[in-house]
């Protein structure tokens, strides 16, 4: 084993175990703004909840509703079993499911059976994921090897700047990502979904994915985890310091979702959903899918897949009941004029819209 698969190993070990330990670490920080967001009741909705269908398509596939469960972990011990029982509990659902990076496969190939999820969930999506600076640097050739034999629906590429920057050995150089990802969409026989790691994809950036080939954007905003507060927790003296400056960065999911809606491609909405209403919120912004990914980690440390089944099945219930007292039968509808904002969010779309300008 190299030094540098063990030390990848090693770290995402040690990211599970942070995440997982919400009494000893905060790693939860900002706000997604999805308080400021109500919806409008109708006392006379004239449904049944009979009627009420959660049901969307998503990579070619029914799903029981627009929920993913996002990628959180892989390349350790821990982190496999937690994405078996992840997967288990997905397919149990009927909804999407996303792994951890598989840039560990191109080092240490012989870990490969920790990212054979397909097996546990076969009728439902399974995404593979890989950073955005190894796209630019790996052979995709090779890439696209591994995702025929992962068996996955699509490809996740996650962009993690921040994270990087806070890695005594992690990346700092990010330039040709974007012309990367176009070359990988090009040639992908899945297809390819981009998201951040917790501190958002604006406008501006949604548009130039959209342009490259990109299927759909997660705009994984903050107000959920912080992976520059996650590395903090492995950092001491100055490094530590300069990572906690950063406790507040990123954009709040909820103005993400409510200003990429129209950017010509389908959002998911990640990064601080933590309720069935949250989750609820975020489609009726105009996300076509909700993703958590911490919560269901925990779930499953705390009672497995049955646990995470459980969460998944509250959330659904959450979304039943929003969409009768909205009067909607469908998904679709929920997103169609259902919610209004407060002063302050409004006024933040506008200052927001400001700092959007096109390269």
């Amino acid at each position: 084993m190299s030094t540098e698969s063990g030390n990848i190993g090693a770290r995402k070990a040690q990211h599970l175990d942070i995440c997982v330990r919400e009494d000893d670490f905060v790693v939860e920080t900002g706000s997604t703004l999805f308080e400021r967001i109500r919806f409008a009741h109708r006392a006379l909705p004239e449904l049944s909840l009979d009627e009420i269908d959660t049901r969307v398509s998503f990579l070619g596939h029914t799903i029981s509703m627009p929920f993913l469960i996002s990628s959180m972990t892989g390349g350790s011990a821990g982190g496999y079993s937690a994405n078996k029982e992840l997967a288990a509990a997905a397919q149990q659902a009927g909804v999407p499911v996303g792994m951890g990076s598989i840039r560990i496969l191109f080092r240490k190939p012989e870990v490969v059976e920790h990212f054979r999820l397909k097996r546990y969930a076969p009728d439902v999506p399974v995404l593979a994921n890989v950073g955005g600076v190894q796209v630019r640097e790996l052979e995709h050739a090779e890439l696209f090897r591994w995702i025929r034999e992962l068996e996955v629906d699509g490809l996740a590429v996650h962009l993690n700047p921040g994270q990087e920057l806070a890695q005594p050995d992690g990346d700092r150089d990010f330039r040709g990502v974007l012309d990367a990802i176009r070359r990988l969409c090009d040639r992908s026989p899945v297809p390819v979904i981009v998201k951040e790691t917790g501190f958002g994809i604006g406008p501006e950036e949604v548009r130039l994915l959209a342009d490259a080939g990109v299927a759909y954007v997660n705009v994984a905003g903050s107000g959920g985890t912080n992976w520059i507060q996650v590395e903090r927790y492995r950092l001491s003296g100055a490094p530590e310091d300069v990572a906690a400056e950063f406790e507040e960065w990123g954009m709040p999911t909820a103005l993400l979702v409510a200003s990429c809606r129209d950017c010509g491609i389908p959002i998911i909405a990640s990064g601080g959903l933590r309720s069935g209403m949250d989750f609820a919120k975020s489609l009726a912004l105009g996300a076509q899918l909700g993703a958590m990914a911490l919560p269901m980690i925990r779930a499953v440390q705390s009672g497995g897949s049955d646990a995470v089944v459980a969460r998944i099945g509250h959330f659904r219930q959450v979304l039943q009941n929003v969409m009768l007292l909205t009067g909607c039968r469908t998904v679709e509808e929920l997103a169609d004029g259902r919610i209004y904002f407060d002063s302050i969010f409004e006024e933040l779309q506008r200052q927001f819209r400001a700092t959007q300008r096109p390269r």
